[in-house]
């Protein structure tokens, strides 16, 4: 059973940045498609960035140019910098592989406001 620790959040002002790091358990991690994925309170769960195995990266567009997603299949880590932060950002942040999905992990939490 993987199991995904998220960790990195934190309260951040509008236009600052932070870094999460989401580490999964196991030797499977480097074969699937990772996303980065958040739930603002009262909304449903959403896909922000994913990256392939192979490398290849999209972004939700309300992050594009803002987000950077990156893995280390050594590490079996995979990272979301947030730069340019805005109060809209704010959300827990998961991560997880694309359907069908691993347990959830605890999330971690992002707070952007002055």
């Amino acid at each position: 059973q993987v199991q995904l620790v998220e960790s990195g959040g934190g309260l951040v002002q509008p236009g600052g940045s932070l870094r999460l790091s989401c580490k999964a358990s196991g030797n499977i991690f480097s074969t699937f498609t990772m996303g980065w994925y958040r739930q603002a309170p009262g909304n449903q769960r959403e896909l922000v960035a994913r990256v392939a195995n192979d490398g290849f990266i999209r972004y939700a567009d309300s992050v594009k140019g803002r987000f950077t997603i990156s893995r280390d299949n050594a590490e079996n880590t995979v990272y979301l910098q947030m730069n340019s932060l805005k109060p809209e950002d704010t959300a827990v942040y998961y991560c997880n592989k694309l359907l069908p999905f691993w347990p959830w992990g605890q999330g971690t939490r992002v707070t952007v406001s002055s």
